[in-house]
């Protein structure tokens, strides 16, 4: 089954292959995971963790489930959130995904 190439010149091309070489596609794609996925994603934790870090009571945000509120508690693991006047709910600081302007709940 040898019609195509010749046993020598197989042999030659295979031992002619630079590790370095055969080890840079691994590197390329390495460098692009990097910068298309790690660094925007421990970028985007940083940036939860001071917010999270920075909660007050009287913020106005928005939950992970979509509620929006205002806190009215807000403790080292807990805080509590207004939704409407009379109900409040109590979440895990790190439940809270965004903190909304001031003003945008009208109602509470």
């Amino acid at each position: 089954m040898n019609f195509f190439i010749s046993d020598a010149l197989a042999a030659d091309s295979a031992s002619q292959a630079d590790p370095i070489t055969s080890l840079l596609p691994l590197v390329f794609i390495f460098i692009v995971f990097y910068f298309l996925l790690i660094r925007p994603q421990s970028k985007k934790a940083k940036e939860h963790k001071q917010m999270v870090g920075a909660l007050a009571k009287g913020d106005e945000v928005v939950t992970n489930g979509g509620l929006l509120g205002k806190l009215t508690k807000v403790g080292d693991s807990f805080v509590d959130v207004e939704l409407t006047e009379g109900v409040t709910v109590k979440l895990q600081r790190n439940a809270i995904a965004n903190v909304m302007p001031k003003g945008t709940i009208k109602g509470l």
